[in-house]
Parts: structure tokens; sequence; C-alpha cells
């Protein structure tokens, strides 16, 4: 097990690791004006739509936006109907990361990380603070190449085999297991990382691949789940609307999953980069689709779950 735990826990560690440092050098550059975009270009569902991809590819998480957008709705900073366009804003964002791990750039990795110590010496805030963005960007690089060792061992072992083929396709396999480890690790750019890797080692089906990267934008949907506990009604609309939506799109798109396997390839002939472009497809035409229609969703979610209030109200007029 030694061999199969080693390479994780460590290639998982410093790819998370990576991630916080980044947010962290983002957070110091953009400083109070995030939350500040966050409240004032909110006012149509457009507007939203924009400001949630911008937020989310400067903070490299759509789970941290999303929080933060629960947060701001429960205090009544916004509106459940506002944040309608940010949740959607969000699943294109988070596409940002995806696209850069796929550039096969992991020799740069040490040169990056090297640089960013430079960089935090400097007396200038913002080039300190870029710092944390270099060493951020080497760290997931360098994970990501440490979780390919994983490679070997999995297949002499057969665990991935025994996975794929449990029922008569990989996609539902590959959706639940994206499902719950996004779920258990908190972070969907960390599942795909580990899904391009395995997918670059031959180790899982393209099938199977493209699976898991849907069912992680399900699972990444638990982070605000959590953060509605001992919320307001808005607050948790916010979450059951971000989880509606992932739920639809994966159920919309698994039939489809064996033309985008076949298509994959016309896209790139780098096995990551067929993931990232697909999951970018995804969540570009799940997120357009729906924005024409967010007031109408926000209204659907309204009564899927009511405010108990104006349930009460209904209940008497019946």
């Amino acid at each position: 097990m030694k061999d199969l735990l080693i390479p994780f826990a460590t290639g998982i560690t410093i790819f998370l690791f990576g991630l916080q440092l980044m947010r962290m050098g983002f957070e110091e550059l953009a400083g109070d004006r995030l939350q500040q975009w966050l409240l004032r270009f909110t006012e149509t569902p457009l507007r939203s739509f924009l400001t949630g991809i911008f937020s989310t590819a400067l903070l490299q998480s759509s789970s941290a936006v999303t929080v933060i957008t629960i947060s701001f709705v429960d205090v009544g900073l916004l509106t459940f109907t506002q944040s309608i366009g940010i949740i959607l804003g969000t699943n294109i964002g988070t596409t940002v990361t995806t696209e850069i791990l796929a550039l096969n750039i992991e020799d740069f990795s040490l040169p990056l990380i090297l640089l960013g110590i430079a960089f935090y010496f400097l007396p200038w805030k913002h080039i300190s603070s870029t710092s944390f963005v270099l060493i951020g960007f080497g760290c997931l690089f360098f994970g990501m190449e440490t979780m390919q060792w994983l490679a070997y061992p999995l297949k002499e072992r057969g665990w991935i085999d025994w996975l794929m083929n449990q029922n008569t396709s990989p996609v539902l396999s590959g959706v639940l297991a994206g499902t719950l480890l996004t779920a258990i690790i908190q972070s969907s750019s960390a599942t795909i990382a580990i899904v391009m890797s395995f997918y670059s080692s031959g180790i899982i089906t393209l099938p199977f691949a493209i699976a898991a990267v849907f069912g992680s934008n399900i699972g990444t949907c638990v982070t605000g789940l959590l953060a509605t506990f001992q919320t307001k009604t808005a607050a948790k609309q916010v979450a059951i609307a971000n989880l509606v939506l992932n739920i639809a799109g994966v159920i919309g798109f698994a039939p489809l999953i064996p033309i985008m396997s076949d298509f994959a390839p016309t896209l790139s002939n780098q096995p990551a980069q067929q993931i990232a472009h697909i999951q970018t497809l995804f969540n570009l035409i799940c997120s357009l689709v729906v924005l024409p229609f967010a007031n109408q969703f926000a209204k659907s979610i309204m009564y899927l779950v009511p405010n108990p209030s104006i349930s009460t109200l209904r209940k008497k007029a019946g």
C-alpha cells in the first residue's frame, strides 16, 4: 500500500498547498476589491455572470466564490436572484485552472518555485504577493507530476480496471468516482488533475475520464451545502441552485459521453488538453443555456425551497 498511499498523499498535499498559495497571492493582489466587485457588478444576470467568471478565475476556486456568495446572500447584501449569474459564472471561471494545468509545463515547476521564493524577499508588496502565485503554480505542476507515479502500481493491482467494470458502462462509475473524490478532498481542480494524470498514463479510458470530470462538478457542490448550515433560506437556495444546475448538466451530457469521446481527439492530440477542453465546453454550454432564463430558474428554486414565512402565507391563503 505504501507505493500507492505515499505518492497520492504527497501529490495531493502539494497540489492543494499550491492552490492555497495561489489563492492567498491573488487575494492580496486584489485586496478588498473582490468583495466590492461581487457587490457592485451584480445588477443584471449577465453582469453577475461575468463577475462570477472573473472572481473564480482570480481565486482559483469555484467553491470559495460560492461560499462568499452564500454568505453575502445570508446577510442580505445580495439577493438570491442576483446570485444565480455568479454561480453560472463560477462554473466557467474554474476551467481556467484546468486549462493551465493541461499546458504540460511540468518542467517549469521548480523554476517557478525558485522564482517565487526570490520574489518573496523583494521589498515591493505587489511583487511579494506575486511570489505566492508563482510558488503556487509550481506546486500545482509538481503535485500533478507526483500523482503520475501512481500509474504503475495501479496498473499492477488492477483496481482501476475493477472500478471501471463494475457496471455495463464506465460512465456511471466515472461520475460516482468524480463526485465522491471531489466531495472528500473539497477541490474539483485536484480531482481533474488526478483524472488528467491517470488518463495521460493510460490507466483509465477517455469515457471514464470525462464522466469523472462531470462528476467533480457535482462533488464540488458539497462545500456550498456545508456552508449553508444555520443560514437563512435564501442562502440555502443558492447552494441548492448550484447543485441542481450541476446535476442537470451531468444528466443532460452523460448520454453524449461516447460521442464526446470520439470528438475529443480532434480538440488536441495531448490527453490532458482533451480533458481540459471537454470540461470547458461542458461548463460553457451548461451556463450559457441557463443564463437567459436566470430569473425563471431562480423562481423555480424558490418554489422548490420556499421561504418558511411565504409558505405559511400560502397555507393561510389556501
